[in-house]
C-alpha cells in the first residue's frame, strides 16, 4: 500500500506535493552496515520487488514527499530539497516503470548490503526478499538495533510476526500503509509455511516508529 493521502499542486506545474514517507534507508546518513561487496549481491527475487513496488507506490514524475524533498517513481530520492527545475535533466520529463524499476533495484542495494551483513543465519530467497523490503522501509541503523534482528539471529523465527509488526508508526501515528506492509513482509517471509500463531500482532502500547527506531 503506498504512503500518500494526498496532492496539491505547487507553483511549477508538474510538480506535486504528496504526503508519502520518503524511504528511511535513502534519507540516513552514515557508512554502509557491511563492506562493500567483491562479488555480486544476492539478488531480491521478483515477490521481493514486487512487494517494494506495491508499498512505494508508483508516481512518474517528480514530486515533493512528506519531508520535502524531490522524488521520483518507486521512492527514488532525487534530492534532499524541493524541486526546482535544477534536477537532472533525466528526471525532468515523466520517467517509464522500466525506468523507475531500475533506479529501484539501484536504490535498494544498500539495503541488501545490510541484510547480508547484519543476518547470521541461513535465510531463503523469500526471508532475504522481506527484510531487505523492511531495511529499504525502516533504514539500515535502525534495522542493526532492533529486536526483529536478535530474534532471527537467534533463530526464533516464533517471535518475527511479532516484531516485524511492532514497526507501524510513523511521526507519532500509527499508519495503516505501514501495517499492510508489515503484512506483506511477514507473508513472504514465512512463504510456503504456517505462520506462527502466537505473538503475531503487536498493541498500540509497543508500536516503534520507523524514523525514531527502537528505544
Amino acid at each position: 500500500m503506498p504512503f500518500f493521502l494526498n496532492a496539491c499542486t505547487s507553483r511549477n506545474a508538474d510538480v506535486q506535493d504528496i504526503d508519502r514517507l520518503p524511504s528511511g534507508l535513502l534519507i540516513e546518513q552514515g557508512p554502509l552496515l557491511g563492506a562493500e561487496p567483491t562479488t555480486p549481491l544476492r539478488p531480491v527475487v521478483a515477490q521481493g520487488i514486487a512487494l517494494t513496488k506495491s508499498s512505494e507506490g508508483w508516481i512518474d514524475q517528480r514530486y515533493n514527499d512528506a519531508a520535502g524533498y524531490c522524488t521520483i517513481g518507486y521512492g527514488h530520492l532525487i534530492k534532499k530539497a524541493r524541486c526546482d527545475g535544477t534536477e537532472p535533466a533525466q528526471f525532468l520529463q515523466k520517467i517509464s516503470d522500466a525506468q523507475g524499476t531500475a533506479l529501484l533495484v539501484t536504490d535498494m542495494r544498500r539495503a541488501q548490503i545490510t541484510v547480508t551483513a547484519a543476518v547470521q543465519v541461513p535465510l531463503t530467497d523469500l526471508q532475504y526478499a522481506a527484510l531487505t523490503d523492511f531495511v529499504f522501509n525502516v533504514g539500515a541503523g535502525n534495522f542493526a538495533s532492533s529486536s526483529l534482528l536478535r530474534v532471527i539471529n537467534a533463530k526464533q523465527f516464533e517471535q518475527v510476526p511479532y516484531q516485524f509488526s511492532r514497526w507501524k508508526m510513523a511521526n507519532g501515528k500509527i499508519l495503516p500503509g505501514l501495517v499492510e506492509r508489515r503484512k506483506g513482509e511477514i507473508a513472504l517471509f514465512f512463504d510456503g509455511q504456517a505462520v506462527p500463531k502466537v505473538l503475531l500482532s503487536s498493541g498500540p502500547g509497543d508500536a516503534i516508529d520507523i524514523r525514531a527506531g527502537e528505544q
